[in-house]
């Protein structure tokens, strides 16, 4: 209690009825996230990137708020889900990603994103692979 904590290296999870629990990240907590009960609700989180994202990731079961808090990029969001469409990201700047978007991340300059996510079913897949 009142130790301060990374959202980088531990996510908080909200269990919607005004309680906070901490849960530590590991290279396969997105893999493993149905394990994890707490991690199945709405989840706060910091993430750094230095490139562009690797994967577009949709959250099936809640939207998506996220906010820039430092470098610069762009969301996109996948064609078949918002129409190709980009919107670019300063410091300071939100955007709200509707449950059962794809999207992607364009990155300007090294960027670090807080991310407030309904993490239940989120599913990963590479960005060159065609999205159905």
């Amino acid at each position: 209690m009142g130790e301060a904590f990374s959202l980088e290296s531990t996510y908080l999870a909200l269990d919607g009825a005004g309680a906070a629990r901490l849960l530590p990240v590991g290279p396969d907590f997105w893999e493993r996230i149905e394990e994890t009960a707490a991690a199945s609700g709405t989840l706060v989180m910091v993430g750094e990137s230095v490139a562009d994202w690797s994967v577009w990731e949709m959250h099936p079961a809640g939207d998506e708020v996220l906010y820039l808090l430092s470098g610069a990029m762009e969301i996109e969001f996948d064609a078949q889900s918002g129409g190709g469409v980009r919107t670019s990201l300063a410091p300071g700047e939100a955007l709200l990603v509707p449950k059962g978007v794809w999207h992607t991340a364009h990155v300007a300059r090294p960027s670090k994103l807080l991310s407030i996510t309904y993490g239940a079913g989120t599913e990963h897949r590479p960005r060159g692979e065609h999205i159905l």
